[in-house]
């Protein structure tokens, strides 16, 4: 059975589709709603925080603001992280928090409608089933919808209790 992914606070009965920002990891896609994006910048290299997670590279100074940055390619085990010239990190602001992600690469914005959506079956992947809204299908391309919020809750808990501000 499909649900409808469109979060809550943005959902109305006019509003038939939602914006994702496309980014990879390997040969994956994956799209994040695009309300999140503060900004993407080029990769640069982080302040390491020690005894940390080894997906927390370090931390950057935004203009004021020490972001923590959290390496997707680390925290979603898809080996080794090399950092090139497509090496991007997507600035989020995620409820009251300011944190980057690097990813290998930012493709584009896509609209997808609920029709392009489908619903994951959770008890197949039950680990994922937190974070995952879903798999958006826009002509032959497949991309993982996550939920930012949801995959970087326990971050954002070791961040804040860590101090890193």
């Amino acid at each position: 059975m499909f649900t409808n992914i469109i979060p809550q606070d943005t959902a109305n009965v006019n509003c038939l589709s939602h914006e994702f920002l496309c980014f990879g990891l390997g040969a994956e896609e994956f799209g994040i709603d695009i309300h999140k994006i503060q900004e993407i910048r080029n990769y640069e290299i982080t302040t390491t925080i020690a005894n940390t997670p080894d997906y927390l590279k370090g931390v950057i100074n935004l203009r004021g603001i020490i972001v923590p940055i959290i390496d997707m390619r680390i925290k979603f085990k898809f080996g080794q992280a090399i950092y090139n010239d497509f090496t991007v990190v997507i600035i989020l602001h995620l409820t009251d928090r300011t944190v980057g992600i690097v990813v290998d690469r930012v493709a584009d914005v896509v609209t997808l409608g609920s029709s392009d959506i489908r619903q994951i079956q959770h008890q197949d992947i039950a680990d994922a089933a937190s974070y995952l809204l879903g798999i958006g299908t826009l002509d032959q391309r497949m991309l993982i919808l996550i939920d930012i919020d949801h995959l970087l809750a326990n971050e954002l808990e070791l961040l804040t209790s860590a101090s890193i501000n």
